[in-house]
Formats: structure tokens, C-alpha cells, sequence
């Protein structure tokens, strides 16, 4: 089968043939229909293999750190030969998956052969992925719009931690793919939505689907339109779903936003939190992780064990069930964001919308 992967070292992207992957007991392999290319996310991981080493260790001062203790247990060339051969290790690219279930492991009841499902698979014509990983989609759903649902669902996590209520002002900074869909997300829950990103083509979009959105790249000022707009309260909030090392739209978020409003980080951000804002103001601040409870738990994503859902009523999987939901149910339709269809790899990967240099993938 084939599969697109990410030469560490190089920053190259390779279309492999390799091996049909097994199906533990906890797993399920599924033959992919659609696979959704994540641009924000995607591009990031081919800027940060591209880059050099030092560059590298730059973007990951945390893994630097763990290469340092381990020279100092196990010294320096045999740490240095487990770093180099880490990175010659290709990684699969992609999260987004949708297709048929081929086969299931000995612990897996909750599917079937044949039935239709996503999951965080990567872009392959087969994925073998944790069964907590995979939801079956509506036979009103097809593939195309539930590709979505991974990714749609680290936007709902974000707002889970951010707990809407109707009629609230709510900032978006970043309005990237992530970006739009949280927007959509927070108007289905009654809040009035403003946009702000310094790409045109993002802000136009937005626009198009009747939302506020500003460019202060074109001269507008968010910290002014925010004054007038809030009779100079302030924002109940904002999600940040930008991804840059800069810490200006933390900043920025502190500043327009309202005395004890809150603050939720969903993309890679600068975090070097001003004190005197948050402070002044009681500003709550959250991190979102990912598609939401459960995720890096191996035993919720290998060893398939679930939490009850009693103390833990959005785990990440019920997440995916809930976008699953609103598109059978007409509330969520993201068809105006996909860009480009390609069916090379005998799947569909679709493009979304990112900035005037559309991302480029070569197979």
C-alpha cells in the first residue's frame, strides 16, 4: 500500500510503498476513502523538517532538554545515535481520515466489516488506528464531509474549555481552517463572532459567510473596533487558533478582552504571558489539547479503555461524535472550505483554504 510520509532530516515528502499494517486486539483497519490535508498544522511539520538541526532544537526546547539528561546517563555518542536515528525515521503525515472498516481486533465489538467510520488516521490507503480513535459516520454523511470531523473536533474542544453562553462576544485570532470552524461553532452556540487574521483571502472568506471579520494589515484596528463595539468593556473572550512563535496574539487576546473573561490557546502560539493584563483583569487562561479528554492517554488510545462517561462526558471520541452529529443534522456543512480534490492515491485528499501560496503536495 501506499503512504505519504516526511523525511525528518531532509524535510523531503516521500509517497512509500510499505507493508499492509497488522490489527492489534484494540484496533481497527480501515481502507481510506478521503484523507483531509490539515494546513496549518502539515505545513508546520514540513517547515520544522526542513530546518536545521538548529533549528530544529530551537522549535523543541522541551526534547532538547530530555537529549541533555540523557548524555548525562548515557553519554554522548550513544544519545547522539538514538537522536539521528529518530530522525531518520520517516513520519507519517496526516490526521483526518474517513473510510470502510476491513477488519477489526479481538477486543473490538463497536464495529464491523464494512461499516463507514473516521478516525485520526494518517493519509494511507490503510490506517490501523485505536478503536476510542474511530467513530462510524451517518449513512446521510458522506466521506468528503466527514473528513472533517478530527479536525473539526480540536475546534470544538477549544470551545468546550472556552464554555459559550448565548449572546457573548467572542474573538477568533487566526483564521485558518481551525480558525473557521470554531467560528461556525460559536455561532451555532448564540455568541457574536469577530474574526481577526492578516491574510486577505482568510478574512474575505469569513466575511462571505457573514461574519465580522478584520485585516490589521489593511489598517483596520481590532483593539478600536472592539471599544466601540463593547461600549469599551471588552470581549467576553478569544479563542486563539493562529499558529506563530510570536507572542502578539496572547497580547493582543489580554488586551481586548473584558475583567475576568478568559483566554483559550488552540494553536501554536508565543506563551510568554503578560502579567499585568491577566492580572489586573482576572483573566482565565486555558491550553486546549488536541481533540480533547483522552488524548496521549495510551490506555485510552492503545489499550482502548473508555472514561465513564459520568465524570467525563466529552472524551475525544464522543467529541467526533458530536461534529458526526451536526453534519447529519444540516447544523455544520464545510464544503465551501475545500479547495482542491486530488484522487491519485486512489483516495480523495482534499485542500483547504490557507493564504494566496496554496500548499503544494506532490505525489
Amino acid at each position: 500500500m501506499k503512504q505519504l510520509l516526511q523525511d525528518l532530516k531532509k524535510g523531503n515528502i516521500l509517497l512509500e510503498e510499505i507493508p499492509l499494517p497488522n490489527c492489534g486486539k484494540n484496533e481497527v483497519l480501515i481502507k481510506t476513502e478521503t484523507s483531509l490535508i490539515s494546513p496549518g498544522t502539515e505545513r508546520m511539520l514540513l517547515e520544522f523538517g526542513k530546518g536545521s538541526y538548529i533549528q530544529k532544537a530551537r522549535q523543541q526546547p522541551d526534547k532538547v532538554k530530555m537529549v541533555l539528561n540523557k548524555i548525562k546517563t548515557d553519554g554522548l555518542i550513544p544519545t547522539m545515535e538514538t537522536v539521528f536515528a529518530k530522525l531518520g525515521e520517516p513520519m507519517p503525515l496526516g490526521y483526518c481520515n474517513a473510510g470502510v472498516v476491513i477488519e477489526v481486533g479481538s477486543n473490538v465489538s463497536e464495529f464491523k466489516i464494512d461499516d463507514r467510520v473516521v478516525s485520526n488516521g494518517s493519509h494511507s490507503e490503510v490506517v490501523v488506528v485505536g478503536k476510542n480513535l474511530v467513530s462510524k459516520i451517518p449513512d446521510n454523511v458522506s466521506f468528503e464531509m466527514a473528513s472533517f470531523t478530527v479536525i473539526s473536533s480540536i475546534a470544538l474542544q477549544g470551545i468546550r474549555l472556552f464554555q459559550p453562553t448565548l449572546g457573548e462576544k467572542v474573538v477568533v485570532i487566526g483564521l485558518g481552517l481551525i480558525g473557521q470552524i470554531t467560528m461556525e461553532l460559536l455561532r451555532s452556540n448564540g455568541c457574536e463572532v469577530i474574526g481577526i487574521d492578516i491574510d486577505k483571502n482568510k478574512v474575505e472568506l469569513s466575511r462571505s459567510k457573514g461574519f465580522i471579520a478584520l485585516n490589521p494589515s489593511n489598517g483596520e484596528n481590532p483593539i478600536s473596533f472592539v471599544q466601540n463595539n463593547t461600549n469599551e468593556i471588552g470581549v467576553d473572550g478569544v479563542i486563539i487558533t493562529a499558529a506563530t512563535k510570536s507572542n502578539g496574539p496572547l497580547e493582543q487576546a489580554a488586551e481586548i478582552t473584558r475583567k475576568k473573561g478568559r483566554i483559550v490557546a488552540v494553536g501554536a502560539i508565543g506563551m510568554n504571558i503578560p502579567r499585568p493584563p491577566f492580572y489586573e483583569k482576572e483573566i482565565a487562561f486555558y491550553i486546549s489539547s488536541s481533540y480533547g479528554p483522552g488524548r496521549y492517554d495510551s490506555k485510552y488510545e492503545d489499550e482502548g479503555i473508555d472514561y465513564p462517561i459520568g465524570f467525563v462526558r466529552w472524551t475525544q471520541n464522543r467529541n467526533f461524535q458530536a461534529i458526526l452529529q451536526l453534519f447529519s443534522n444540516g447544523s455544520l456543512n464545510f464544503e465551501y472550505l475545500i479547495t482542491h480534490k486530488y484522487s491519485r492515491l486512489r483516495f480523495n485528499v482534499f485542500f483547504t483554504p490557507l493564504s494566496e501560496k496554496r500548499f503544494q503536495l506532490c505525489l
